[in-house]
């Protein structure tokens, strides 16, 4: 898409992709402050890591990473997916991680938070974590929205097909006509 007036691209907005809501990235950063910060303070003072003398240390670090891990792929995908394929056609993306799950970067900010909860137990970041999963669900309701705006019967048979955050484990199966 070409700027009004010249002829550079214009970054901003892009046809191909339906929108998201206009305070979801400032939530989002707050959030992420308000957790980053209850996490690493709590670490250093232990107000609400008593469940850590529970758990060896072994397992939050090798159970820490791997959820880190999944979180790193499912955004990596996720935004190169969306944001580095321009598309010519608007289409419902049901490809990669967005064949698995409808929100892979949302669940994966999900999955990044919960990596480092396990990797220091404290109940207050994981009070915060909550909370960020209802701001995320939130946003994805609104994105839904616009999406089943935007394609109609075609989101809504995908939302049918891909669970949200959580991959479906079973298909629906196809109703033969005769």
């Amino acid at each position: 898409m070409k700027s009004p007036g010249n002829n550079e691209p214009t970054k901003k907005h892009r046809e191909d992709l339906t929108g998201e809501h206009p305070f979801g990235d400032i939530g989002q950063l707050i959030i992420a402050l308000l957790f980053l910060i209850v996490w690493i303070t709590d670490s250093f003072l232990k107000y609400s890591t008593l469940l850590n003398k529970y758990i060896p240390l072994a397992v939050q670090i090798t159970l820490g990473a791997i959820v880190l891990i999944v979180a790193l792929i499912a955004a990596r995908y996720g935004m190169n997916t969306i944001f580095n394929e321009v598309r010519e056609k608007h289409v419902v993306v049901r490809k990669g991680v967005f064949g698995i799950v409808r929100h892979p970067i949302y669940l994966s900010e999900i999955l990044f938070y919960l990596a480092l909860i396990i990797f220091r137990t404290s109940l207050v970041a994981t009070a915060i974590w909550v909370i960020a999963i209802i701001f995320l669900y939130y946003l994805s309701k609104y994105e839904e929205k616009l999406l089943t705006e935007r394609f109609g019967e075609e989101y809504r048979q995908y939302m049918k097909d891909v669970g949200m955050f959580f991959p479906k484990l079973t298909r629906r199966k196809e109703k033969k006509t005769d």
